[in-house]
């Protein structure tokens, strides 16, 4: 030690002077007496604050661009000759990066130097484009992710790339969130921005909105959803710098009254779409400016849980001349005035579709007179409704000559008289219908009218109406001969006795069945369907008929040779069925549910496999007699399916989320596990494996003719 220190035993440590050349270490040393010091190295490099150099133990300024003012570092960026040089010094710090998002697209510098060298980028700025819907570029940010330093280097990268066309902005309650600074950053850096989305937005006020409505001129699309802090001010700005403005969206924005909507009435002449959502403050004076401002170019309009009137309706009803598309959700103060002056007005003329749900103003004679008043009324959804009775919905029928959907949802005063008396009634365009939880519904023996036929009718779908059975259905099959889609779901009253005469009736051959939740259906209702209907039949979903056997799986591995979708979960089925379709060379099955089928077992896995070959979704979840070494054994048959692939020596790609997935799911006894994803795009074998073994991770991979990537991503347990 002491040749360390070049002294003796009883020589002064270094009197009056330092055992280090360079000044620096100095500061090192901690003092414990006169002849000791201990030596402490920083873990850490030290921060100065303004560049220095160490002369000896003197300080000396060592000039640096850090110590020029912003204005002057402003003045800089704003020369330099492409937005490939601006980028790359937004990235040397927050403070650089804030400075080169200020600078305005007309304040860069036009000067003969920087034109001769922007000539010289403009071969590399177009290649490095990256085109997405006509050539802008698109961003979204969400949760924490959204925030001004994000923003701002969006604004920055995106300048030099083709220009930001789209951004959607989701935020959260971190404090950290996107403020005006942040919306500064883009409408000096985007001026070529067409949509705009802000979702969850509490720090985002009027002076954010007037910033992109200074700088994005262009804007063409906005959603505005849950900004709390957002007023009338916003609009107004918004109105008069985005001339524009096609499709507007308010939702959950309580400030937000008659006079924004009023100002977006007046300035921006190509409004198309509409959509008001629980805004307390717009009332009857904005919808009508609204509507009589954009009377010939406002093609879709919805209002839902608003305090508007009667008044409201009848404007629509007179001056909603080119709507096509119709939603009236909520409304609670409009009456059965509001929709009759609505129909007789005359003026919804081209309507097409038509949308209410939970307005107590909607009656039999107010469904009447829309009937009348939307002469090309082609789909009409009604939900919620409590005094809709048969009376009105025949009536409707009858007015609506060119209706081609309809679709009733927990209408419970319609009963089986309303809804076979619209099918006797409609007209000849007249495709589809739809009942879903409709309570009223009771299964009736009628007697239907010889010789009436619903000769159009294609689909029909009845969902959650304990009350429709089998009467009732064997009537639907003699009324309407031409169905192709059927879906039964949750009708416990439906036996075989009420199918097998829709299925013998039916003309056309049926396309796609879903009797999901039909638990009275046996094998008897299938192996009829395979039979007589196999030669069209393309969709089959059994889930929950558990009086489903093996005869039925034999039964359509022998006739429908064109299915290719097949759901037979929770049902009795066994290893023998799987056998059956993996033996069959008639069928491509590409999606196969058997969840829930407690009795295939290990032996099915290899016949799996096999239909692994044309498979492009398979879910095995909750097969407990099924083990995870089984499990293993076929994630290497599926491999070696792409044997050819994995071979490739193509580079990592990232399309592959245009490509068409295999997906394959086990859950073994509710356990949450690691799921393995093999894709594949551009015609390519895809293949994946999803196995819920941990709740920690997610392994996914990917694998295709020239990409084999994996990640591992973090996953909450469920």
């Amino acid at each position: 030690m002491s040749k360390l220190f070049s002294f003796s035993g009883t020589d002064v440590f270094f009197p009056g002077s330092s055992i280090y050349p360079n000044p620096k270490e100095s500061s090192l040393l901690l003092s414990l007496g006169r002849d000791v010091d201990v030596y402490f190295p920083s873990h850490k490099r030290s921060r100065i604050s303004a560049p220095f150099v160490f002369s000896g133990e003197r300080f000396e300024p060592k000039p640096s661009i850090e110590v020029l003012p912003d204005e002057c570092l402003f003045e800089i960026f704003r020369r330099l000759p492409g937005g490939q040089e601006r980028s790359a010094c937004a990235c040397v710090s927050k403070r650089w990066l804030t400075l080169v998002s200020d600078i305005r697209r007309d304040e860069i510098s036009d000067n003969k130097t920087t034109e001769a060298l922007n000539l010289k980028d403009v071969d590399c700025e177009v290649e490095d484009q990256d085109v997405e819907g006509g050539g802008y570029l698109s961003r979204s940010l969400e949760g924490k992710k959204a925030t001004d330093v994000r923003l701002a280097a969006i604004a920055v990268g995106t300048a030099s790339r083709g220009g930001l066309g789209k951004l959607s902005i989701r935020g959260s309650k971190s404090k950290r969130g996107v403020t005006t600074v942040g919306l500064r950053a883009i409408s000096r850096g985007c001026p070529s921005l067409r949509v705009l989305s802000l979702w969850n937005l509490s720090s985002v006020g009027d002076e954010g909105l007037r910033e992109i409505a200074d700088g994005c001129h262009q804007l063409q699309k906005l959603d505005l959803c849950h900004c709390p802090a957002i007023t009338n001010e916003s609009l107004l700005a918004l109105a008069k710098g985005c001339p524009d403005l096609t499709d507007l969206t308010i939702e959950g924005c309580a400030n937000i009254g008659n006079e924004g909507v009023q100002a977006i009435a007046r300035c921006c002449p190509n409004l198309k779409s509409l959509s008001i959502k629980d805004c307390p403050l717009v009332g009857d004076q904005g919808i009508a400016s609204l509507l009589a401002s954009a009377s010939y170019s406002l093609t879709k309009l919805k209002l839902q849980a608003l305090n508007i009137t009667d008044v409201s309706l009848a404007v629509i009803g007179h001056y909603g001349k080119a709507v096509a598309d119709l939603t009236l959700t909520s409304l609670p103060n409009v009456t059965e005035k509001g929709f009759w002056v609505m129909g007789n007005g005359h003026g919804l003329q081209k309507l097409k579709s038509l949308t209410v749900k939970a307005c107590l103003g909607v009656t039999d004679v107010g469904l009447e007179a829309v009937g009348k008043g939307c002469p090309n009324l082609k789909q009409f959804c009604l939900s919620k409704c409590a005094f809709l009775s048969d009376n009105g919905l025949v009536s409707f029928a009858k007015a609506a000559a060119s209706l081609e959907s309809l679709e009733l949802e927990e209408c419970h005063r319609v009963t089986q008289f309303g809804f076979f008396g619209s099918l006797l009634n409609c007209g000849p365009k007249f495709k589809a219908i739809s009942l879903v939880s409709c309570l009223g519904i009771r299964d009736l023996n009628l007697e239907l009218p010889p010789l009436s036929r619903c000769g159009s009718l294609r689909s029909l779908s009845i969902c959650n109406c304990p009350g429709f059975g089998d009467a009732s259905l064997a009537a639907l099959g003699k009324l309407c001969p031409q169905l192709q889609n059927v879906e039964l779901h949750g009708l416990h009253g439906i036996t075989d006795v009420g199918f097998l005469p829709l299925l013998e009736s039916c003309e056309a051959g049926l396309v796609k069945v879903n009797l999901s939740g039909c638990l009275n259906l046996s094998d008897k209702v299938v192996c009829k369907m395979a039979d007589s209907h196999g030669w069209s039949l393309e969709m089959l979903n059994l889930d929950g008929c558990c009086k489903i056997s093996d005869a039925s799986l034999i039964a359509i591995a022998e006739n429908c040779q064109l299915v290719s979708d097949l759901d037979v979960s929770k049902c009795a089925i066994t290893d023998s069925g799987i056998a059956a379709l993996a033996g069959s060379d008639l069928i491509n099955l590409q999606i196969l549910s058997v969840s829930g089928c407690s009795m295939i077992s290990d032996k099915s896995l290899p016949l799996l496999g096999k239909l692994g070959q044309t498979l492009l979704g398979l879910n095995l979840q909750q097969c407990k007699a099924i083990s995870s070494g089984a499990v293993d054994l076929l994630v290497e048959q599926l491999w070696s399916y792409g044997s050819s692939i994995v071979r490739s020596s193509a580079p990592f790609s990232r399309e592959y989320d245009h490509s068409p997935y295999f997906f394959l799911q086990v859950l073994f006894h509710q356990r949450s596990v690691t799921r393995f994803q093999f894709a594949g795009f551009s015609g390519a074998r895809c293949f994946c494996l999803a196995l819920f073994i941990s709740t920690w991770a997610k392994l996914v991979v990917l694998l295709s003719s020239n990409v084999l990537q994996w990640r591992i991503e973090n996953l909450e347990s469920s």
